[in-house]
């Protein structure tokens, strides 16, 4: 396995277009980007605002798309969520969000993204990787 780092994934808007309560139309490549993550050792969170009949559904419908979740909702299988003694924030590398400031860029940059270590920066309604953007040249003793 090349890694072993979490990724959580938002389930409406993100894996598939949003419909919630009922499961929208698969967003295109979602599947198949998360098939490929899953392959290369990277473990898949699902985290989604669903929770009872409308996240086991979503479960469900990950699971004959072929996504099996390292967790839901949880860092890790089998959490007991205490919230006297844990934060709700899950432990995760990356969060594919939607919502993310930008909005959601395509499964097919968030591929790239997490490949190629891509940085990126927001300027107005877009979202620029660091390996697109012009860098201007520093004048100086030591750039």
């Amino acid at each position: 396995m090349l890694s072993n780092k979490k990724i959580a994934v938002d389930f409406d808007g993100t894996i598939v277009d949003d419909a919630y309560p009922g499961i929208g139309k698969p967003k295109i490549f979602a599947f198949e980007t998360l098939k490929k993550l899953q392959a290369e050792g990277y473990r898949l969170i699902l985290w989604t605002y669903r929770h009872g009949k409308t996240l086991d559904e979503a479960v469900e419908f990950c699971r004959k798309n072929g996504i099996e979740f390292y967790a839901v909702n949880s860092s890790f299988e089998g959490e007991v969520f205490d919230s006297e003694t844990q934060s709700r924030k899950l432990d995760a590398d990356w969060f594919i969000d939607d919502r993310n400031l930008g909005g959601f860029p395509g499964w097919g940059e968030i591929y790239n993204i997490i490949q190629e270590r891509i940085e990126f920066r927001v300027e107005g309604k877009e979202v620029l990787a660091y390996s697109k953007l012009k860098r201007e040249k520093k004048k100086g003793l030591f750039w």
